[in-house]
């Protein structure tokens, strides 16, 4: 496995399709375990009334979420009973539910989050069971 100059490959190692958590490195305090959660968003009125606006207002969130510490790893416009399904990274609940009340004070999209678990996570949580 080769990094890229400048570049550890220690998060490699760590993350991906089996490991319990991503790693997101943080320039300040180093490496950080992060959670992942899928958000249902629904426009509202004013989020329809400006829908050539929800590109824009997409690339504001990501901004957003990466000054607070979080990652969307992907986000797309659906049809049926939401409007949008956003996949995030973030490093706890309290982080996730602080981007969502912020988001939503905008008015223009009220969501549900939900926090989505690996194979591997649910694997150890099954192993708690007796």
């Amino acid at each position: 496995m080769q990094a890229a100059r400048g570049q550890s490959i220690l998060p490699a190692l760590y993350a991906g399709e089996n490991s319990q958590y991503s790693l997101s490195h943080n320039n300040t305090k180093g490496l950080t375990l992060m959670a992942t959660y899928i958000g249902l968003i629904q426009f509202t009125d004013q989020g329809i009334r400006n829908i050539k606006d929800t590109i824009k207002r997409g690339d504001a969130a990501v901004a957003e979420a990466e000054k607070m510490g979080m990652k969307i790893l992907e986000e797309f416009w659906t049809m049926g009973a939401y409007d949008a399904v956003v996949l995030f990274e973030a490093p706890d609940d309290e982080t996730m539910s602080a981007f969502m009340l912020k988001v939503g004070s905008l008015g223009n999209v009220k969501s549900h989050t939900m926090r989505a678990f690996r194979r591997k996570e649910m694997e150890d949580i099954l192993a708690k069971i007796k």
